[in-house]
């Protein structure tokens, strides 16, 4: 087993670790907070590997929420990437454009999103999305909060670029499924 190997699958069992004792919840806050402009609730910017190099901040957490919700702020400094063709198996996941521009695939339809604009994704149905912009920023949403926070902490941590199957193996490990390759975006690829 390579190094690289041994790291992913450690990454890979840290969610289910957490997990491991049966009197382990979420902790919900006595009041309420303020989620600053700019700044992560929980971990910093959290600066992705893989899919694509995108900053994600926390705004609010699961552990926020009982894991009834969790909301992110992304930065995209990725233009031309996004997602591979995934499904989440017990999130819904909104997705709201702060500012450019980006292509969603959801099931057989394809969509074009600008600043303003609000797509929803339901669990179990297949989808992708791609930064058209030069740069961008959308607010996610999921419900429940599910494990994605933990996915991307573990997208963060690797160290090198990882291939197609470690990039399965982490969103397998994480309560998704890739399905299918990366939605191309350029001239035509979405319509409205």
């Amino acid at each position: 087993m390579t190094r690289d190997s041994f790291l992913l699958m450690l990454l890979a069992a840290v969610p289910l670790t957490s997990l491991a004792g049966s009197s382990w919840r979420p902790q919900k806050p006595a009041a309420g907070f303020k989620a600053k402009a700019g700044e992560g609730r929980y971990n910093g910017h959290i600066q992705l590997k893989g899919v694509n190099a995108n900053i994600l901040d926390v705004k609010v957490s699961g552990r926020d929420t009982d894991g009834a919700l969790a909301i992110f702020e992304q930065t995209s400094v990725s233009p031309g990437k996004g997602t591979p063709l995934h499904l989440h198996h017990d999130q819904d996941e909104i997705f709201y454009v702060l500012e450019g521009q980006y292509a969603f695939q959801v099931g057989e339809q394809k969509h074009d999103l600008a600043q303003g604009d609000t797509i929803f994704l339901p669990r179990k149905i297949p989808h992708a999305w791609a930064q058209v912009s030069e740069r961008g920023r959308m607010m996610v949403t999921l419900q429940p909060a599910g494990q994605l926070e933990n996915f991307f902490l573990a997208m963060a941590a690797l160290e090198t670029e990882p291939s197609k199957e470690q990039i399965a193996q982490i969103f397998a490990a994480h309560g998704m499924q890739v399905v299918g390759p990366p939605l191309q975006v350029g001239k035509g690829a979405a319509e409205k």
